[in-house]
């Protein structure tokens, strides 16, 4: 299914909504401590909720500009979250995909809006900040997808994170810091021509946010990503840093809302000396996570 995306409407959009709410954001405190669980915007914290906690889950995310031509994915997401027994969170969730790509070298021509992928993140938290140096989680996600994330082409994929997590507040009730280490592999088939492929993606990524409201935490991310043809890290396809701010408010006792922007500081494509890889990463990446408890 296919339809007709207008020219910078993504961008529009996402900039217009982060800007609206920002300006409605409500004048209590309601924030106590800090809850990692979502307070960065494509890293994770190692809380993962109380024991009961149900909430609903809404991200998006926009991946913009590759090596010539216009690109545009937008991916959202819609996640239901549970917290079974201490320490332990499930979370089940289904993307729907838009792309606009237009004479991107290596990339067919596209506009359309699909069901993209389902998928399942199991994480269990095995130190916690109160009771140790640091707080530690492991998170692993497993999908199942039929268009590719990268291409919009038609593929039946599946792919695994895992993630593990480290946070630490650096000033207490004012700081906090996190580390991730993850490794991705994927499995890919073309159903039209039967050809199939395998790769793998590892990053390390830190972040650190300042609360300057009781509502509203500040920071940023960086993060650093090496892409591997084979899940096996058999050969180097490509790596790249990103870096950007990252904003969390709490929008009432039940609500929140994070939005970050990263942009491709450096990369560098194998084979090729470019200070920047727009073949295997996009020159700018943004999310938006709107959240609810019920």
């Amino acid at each position: 299914m296919s339809f007709e995306i207008k020219r910078g409407r993504w961008v529009g959009v996402l900039c217009a909504a982060i800007a609206g709410v920002a300006a409605v954001l409500p004048l209590g405190a309601y924030a106590e401590g800090f809850d990692t669980e979502h307070i960065f915007g494509f890293m994770i914290g190692s809380d993962v909720g109380d024991v009961g906690e149900r909430e609903f889950q809404s991200q998006s995310t926009g991946r913009f500009a590759k090596d010539g031509g216009r690109y545009r994915a937008l991916n959202q997401e819609m996640e239901l979250e549970l917290v079974p027994a201490p320490n332990f969170r499930v979370e089940l969730g289904t993307s729907f995909s838009a792309y606009d790509i237009n004479r991107v070298p290596g990339f067919d021509d596209r506009r359309q809006l699909s069901w993209q992928s389902v998928s399942v993140d199991f994480r269990y938290r095995f130190l916690d900040r109160e009771a140790a140096p640091f707080s530690m989680t492991v998170a692993l996600e497993t999908r199942a997808g039929r268009v590719d994330e990268t291409t919009a082409a038609a593929v039946r994929s599946y792919g695994t994170q895992l993630t593990v997590a480290f946070d630490r507040e650096v000033i207490p009730n004012f700081a906090v810091a996190a580390l991730n280490v993850s490794y991705e592999p994927e499995w890919t088939r073309m159903p039209r021509t039967g050809t199939a492929e395998q790769d793998a993606t590892i990053g390390v990524a830190f972040g650190l946010m300042a609360r300057v409201r009781p509502d509203i935490l500040i920071g940023g991310e960086a993060r650093y990503f090496r892409k591997y043809e084979g899940i096996g890290l058999d050969e180097l396809s490509g790596q790249a840093l990103f870096i950007g701010p990252t904003a969390y408010f709490q929008l009432s006792e039940r609500s929140r809302l994070t939005a970050t922007w990263s942009v491709q500081a450096w990369g560098q494509r194998a084979g090729s000396n470019a200070a920047l890889d727009l073949v295997n990463f996009e020159r700018h990446q943004a999310r938006l996570v709107y959240g609810l408890n019920f």
